[in-house]
């Protein structure tokens, strides 16, 4: 365990950002649940014997999102969802439910740059990141409508 702290410190001092407790079990959160969690569920989640409050949690999603650490992911119900994003995949969500599970697809960061690279020469944008998101229906909602 203090090998995985240590680069979570890492972490966030690459990013320039100061190693503080809250940012700490939020990013452990992150790297360890791959639920697509909201701030309520990691609030709760993180909240146990120290107190936390909503407002650190939130502010400092913020900054984990600022930084690139982290992403938001928006669901139909305009929910927010975070992940740890520092491992290149993309989501696929499910239209019925919401679940979203990671895919983890070989070479994605090289098609995510050519992407990238397509929309700067199309628009003239100058791209800073990108998300990609694929809808459908999953299993469990699948077997739900047979």
């Amino acid at each position: 365990m203090p090998n995985y702290l240590k680069e979570t410190e890492d972490l966030l001092r690459e990013h320039n950002l100061k190693v503080t407790k809250p940012r700490l079990k939020i990013l452990k959160y992150l790297r360890t649940h791959h639920n697509h969690p909201t701030a309520a569920t990691i609030f709760k989640a993180i909240s146990g014997d120290e107190p936390a409050y909503r407002a650190t949690v939130y502010n400092t999603l913020n900054k984990l999102v600022d930084a690139g650490i982290v992403i938001e992911i928006k669901n139909s119900d305009d929910s927010i969802h975070y992940d740890y994003f520092v491992e290149p995949h993309f989501h696929i969500i499910c239209k019925q439910c919401d679940n979203i599970a990671d895919v983890y697809y070989p070479d994605f960061e090289a098609v995510e740059n050519r992407m990238r690279a397509e929309a700067e020469k199309q628009t003239g944008y100058v791209t800073s990141a990108s998300h990609l998101e694929i809808f459908g229906i999953c299993p469990e909602c699948q077997k739900k409508k047979s």
